[in-house]
Order: structure tokens, then sequence, then C-alpha cells
């Protein structure tokens, strides 16, 4: 399942992303917001994401204006591993070495094309599993339960 969720000011692209995820067949389930108001704020949706992410198939993508905020509150949710995207490049390489299953947009810095791209690359790209990278996630964990 992919769950998303934004504030205000990621409402309008959350809304285009929901449009191409419809026009690709992508089953999701939208967390909120639900309607534009400006006195939202984005921690409590990216943390309600980050919490329905609980599989290994399943995907968060959270949006704000920065995109900083949403990453920040997504991975402090234990088992997630939110990336803040800036272009399909880098989110390719994020899910493919580090298995990212949050995200994170800046709907302040990325045009709509820009962000359907790098939702496809999000979406498709799979994790490579070698031995180094699951190593590194393991190690992320740790850390985890040290908390």
């Amino acid at each position: 399942m992919i769950y998303l969720g934004a504030d205000h000011r990621g409402f309008q692209l959350k809304e285009i992303i929901k449009d191409y995820l419809d026009e690709t067949e992508k089953e999701y389930e939208d967390l909120g917001a639900f309607e534009i108001d400006p006195n939202d704020d984005y921690p409590v949706y990216a943390k309600r994401v980050a919490d329905h992410v609980q599989y290994p198939e399943d995907r968060g993508i959270v949006i704000c204006g920065s995109g900083v905020g949403v990453d920040e509150v997504a991975n402090k949710v234990a088992g997630v591993r939110s990336g803040l995207a800036i272009n399909r490049k880098q989110i390719e390489a994020a899910r493919h070495d580090d298995d990212i299953n949050v995200l994170a947009l800046a709907s302040d810095h990325t045009p709509e094309e820009e962000a359907k791209g790098i939702v496809k690359v999000f979406l498709e790209t799979g994790f490579s599993g070698e031995e180094r990278y699951i190593r590194r996630i393991n190690e992320i964990r740790d850390l985890e339960s040290e908390e």
C-alpha cells in the first residue's frame, strides 16, 4: 500500500500525485490533509504516514513546503527510512542502496512533472539486497533500539 500525507503547503502536490497514482492504477490511501488549512501542522501528517508503513511492500509519500520537516518527522518512527527527494537519480540510488520506504517531497521546490517522475522511480526501483546495504540498514535498526 502507498500512504500519502501532506500539510497545507503540500496539499496541491499531493492531489497531483493522487491523480498520477490513479492513472497508473496504483493502490493508495490518503491520510490527509483533506482540505487546505493554513493552520495545520506537517508533523501530524508525516507521523500518520510513517506509522502506517509497517510491511516491506508498504511505501509512504510525505509532502510539505521544503520537504525537510516531513522527512525529519518520518525518520523519527522506528523502521522508517525516509529520503528527501532531490531528483530521480538520487531517489533511484536511495531505493536501490538504502531501501527507503518513505519519500519526502518539497512542494515549493519540485515541479509537477519532476515530482511525478520521482514518484515513479520511487515506486518502481527495487532494493538491491546486497550484503553491504543490508548491513548498513541493520546498523540503523540498532541505533533505533538504543533510544
